[in-house]
This record gives C-alpha cells, structure tokens and sequence, in this order.
C-alpha cells in the first residue's frame, strides 16, 4: 500500500466514525491516529493494526498486508519459501500480548516448533497466519 494512512482514513470514513470515536473504540490515542491518516508516522506495529482491525471490522490479516508487513510478490522477486512463512508467522505470533502470556521460549527454536506454536495460535484466535492451513 502507498499510502496507508489515507487507506485508513477511508477505513474509519467507511465506518462513519470521528477521530474521537475510532480512539474510543481502539484505546489509541486521538493523535496517533491522526498522525498516522497524515503520513506523519508510519505503519503501526501488529498490536494497534489488531485494534483498528476490530473497529473497522476488518479482518486484521488484511489491515497487517495493507501496512506492508504480508507484502505480495513483486514481478522477478522470489516466493518466500515455506520456512520463510512459517518464521514470519511465528514472529507474528509471539508479539501478540495474550499470546505471549503462556510462552517460555529459550534458544533456538526448530521450524517444526515454530510450526506448532503458530497452529496453535491459529486455533486460540482463529486468525489464518500461514497460507492453505
């Protein structure tokens, strides 16, 4: 997305909230999100997307691939492999704060472990982070 702050502009004018009622409703701030409409900062991170998600009921995967983090294969530029997938959904995952609760992870994590947290996840929310689960 080029410009997401005017896409989350129309978002919030689809819905026909004021600032002050999409800050009600998400908890963020008046100015963040306003400075956020304006260009003047950039994408937020996962936490607010899920918050803005729910008030613009839009499904928050969507509102994550608009803010550029689930980015579309540009022409001549490779298909993440399923590895590549899986450690984005994990990182996905685990920055979740309700998520986060229950983990205690220490070294190294294998892929089929990273895997399984991310199934979990899935299941816990009923978000769809990885594609064709």
């Amino acid at each position: 997305m080029d410009d997401f702050g005017q896409y989350l502009r129309s978002l919030r004018d689809e819905q026909k909230l004021s600032l002050r009622e999409a800050a009600a409703k998400t908890g963020i701030s008046v100015s963040y999100i306003m400075q956020i409409e304006h260009g003047k900062r950039k994408a937020p991170g996962p936490d607010v997307l899920r918050k803005l998600a729910v008030a613009y009921n839009l499904p928050v995967r969507d509102l994550i691939k608009a803010a550029g983090y689930l980015d579309e294969p540009k022409a001549g530029k490779a298909v993440p492999s399923e590895e590549e997938e899986v450690d984005r959904a994990f990182r996905f995952a685990i920055t979740d704060p309700r998520f986060q609760l229950g983990m205690r992870i220490t070294g190294p994590v294998t892929i089929d472990v990273k895997r399984f947290i991310v199934e979990m996840y899935e299941r816990c929310t009923g978000k769809i982070l990885l594609p064709g689960d």
